[in-house]
C-alpha cells in the first residue's frame, strides 16, 4: 500500500524559510516523478515544483528562485526548501507521486499547512 506523508509545515513570518518533507512507502520510489502542489483557500490546486526520477526539476514561475525541490532515493523522501516566503505562499501543500508506464499511477499525501504571516 502506497503512503505519502508530508511534514514540516507551520507558521512562518514573511521572508522566512521552511523545509517540507514527504516520506514515501510501499512503492519503488526512485522511478516516480515527485511533485509538490499547493491549494490556497478558495483557489484551485496548483503545481509548485516537480522532480523526475533522474533528478530533472521544474518550478512554477511564482516560486522560481525561492523554492528548491530535491529527493533522496535512499530515504524515499522528497523535499521542498522554501525561502523568502510571502503571504501568498500560504496554502496546504501536497506531495504527489506519479508514474506512467503501461498505465498511470498517481498518489497524494494528506497535505501540510503552511501559513506565512506576521
Amino acid at each position: 500500500q502506497v503512503q505519502l506523508v508530508e511534514s514540516g509545515g507551520g507558521l512562518v513570518q514573511p521572508g522566512g524559510s521552511l523545509r517540507l518533507s514527504c516520506a514515501a512507502s510501499g512503492m519503488i520510489f526512485k522511478i516516480y516523478t515527485m511533485s509538490w502542489y499547493r491549494q490556497a483557500p478558495g483557489k484551485q490546486r496548483e503545481l509548485v515544483a516537480t522532480i523526475t526520477g533522474g533528478g530533472s526539476t521544474d518550478y512554477a514561475d511564482s516560486v522560481k528562485g525561492r523554492f528548491t525541490i530535491s529527493r533522496d532515493n535512499a530515504l524515499n523522501t522528497v523535499y521542498l526548501q522554501m525561502n523568502s516566503l510571502k503571504p501568498e505562499d500560504t496554502a496546504v501543500y501536497y506531495c504527489n507521486a506519479y508514474l506512467s508506464l503501461w498505465g498511470t499511477l498517481n498518489y497524494w499525501g494528506p497535505g501540510t499547512q503552511v501559513t506565512v504571516s506576521s
